[in-house]
């Protein structure tokens, strides 16, 4: 039996007495198997969401290596802008963050119902061109806590890829949590054969930020994740009185950029930190509509013409 591509980084090993029992293995998706003993067969869910997937054109990853950088935010964001292209674009939104459900607060949609039928679960309509799927609204309260290890959170996982009934998609963003563990890994496990397209990584500027986020590069060359390109967020604060642009966390070393021509990876743009924005995302506005030619949506749109552009020419 051989190790799984997607084994943890401390994998002991289908041979091993450990197999399936270190603590390298909690989490992945293969534990159960490896610690039977059994032969490594193919998980069933894979072809399962291959098919329901097939849908949906361009399947994207937003990553995050450090938390409070703004993922989630700019997932809906990008989702927005991507459903404001072309009323005929249509854009659906996974909430992958089993345990940070902020998705259908940022979209304006908390409170909303999840319909199961006989084709899967319907996701939330945001706009006509825009759905979204969260745990937020299988839980009774927005207070609720998610109390699960990593099994069970990849579970829910799998559930939302092979069961989500999204129709006919050009797009579907999927905000994971942050860090490299077990939903990264089941994530790229579930869509290894549905084509996906790439990743998004989202940082700010600070050092401390982009430690992680070079992690979260490394995780993406070791699963073979192309990575579409880095978007920075709060990069500049723009007053919202006088216009005057300050830099509220300083790049100490070189920054977003710096890092991009380091690693050789595409900087798709940066974002301004502007209190109106955060407010229209705070409310689950449609910043796009509410503050048209902010410094922040005029950044956004530029941004969400280069992932179009890098998914449209897989070889640039």
């Amino acid at each position: 039996m051989n190790v799984p591509d997607n084994a943890p980084q401390h994998c002991p090993g289908t041979q091993s007495d450990d197999a399936g029992k270190a603590s390298a293995c909690a989490g992945c998706p293969n534990q159960n198997i490896c610690a039977s003993g059994a032969p490594s067969l193919p998980d069933p869910a894979i072809d399962i969401i291959k098919n329901r997937l097939a849908t949906v054109k361009h399947k994207i990853l937003i990553l995050s290596g450090k938390g409070g950088v703004g993922k989630s935010t700019v997932t809906s964001l990008l989702g927005h802008a991507l459903a404001a292209k072309n009323n005929d674009i249509n854009v659906g939104i996974l909430d992958a963050d089993i345990c940070g459900p902020s998705q259908p607060r940022v979209l304006g949609v908390r409170g909303e119902q999840v319909h199961n039928s006989g084709s899967g679960w319907s996701p939330v309509y945001v706009k006509d061109n825009l759905s979204l799927m969260s745990i937020g609204f299988l839980l009774s309260s927005p207070d609720d806590a998610v109390i699960w290890r990593g099994p069970k959170k990849n579970g829910m996982i799998k559930q939302f890829l092979s069961e989500v009934d999204w129709g006919e998609l050009d797009y579907l963003l999927i905000d994971t949590p942050p860090g490299t563990s077990d939903e990264h890994l089941s994530s790229v496990q579930y869509l290894s054969a549905t084509a996906l397209a790439g990743a998004v990584l989202v940082s700010t500027a600070p050092e401390l930020a982009l430690l992680d986020v070079r992690k979260e590069l490394a995780l993406c060359a070791a699963l073979g994740v192309r990575v579409l390109g880095v978007v920075e967020n709060m990069a500049l604060f723009v007053c919202p009185n006088c216009g005057t642009r300050s830099e509220i966390f300083p790049a100490t070393t070189g920054g977003v950029g710096q890092m991009c021509a380091e690693l050789g990876v595409r900087l798709l743009g940066s974002l301004p930190l502007e209190p109106a924005l955060a407010r229209c995302c705070d409310r689950g506005l449609d910043c796009l509509a509410e503050l048209p030619r902010s410094p922040a949506v005029l950044a956004l749109r530029d941004i969400a013409d280069k992932i179009v552009a890098a998914v449209e020419s897989p070889s640039n």
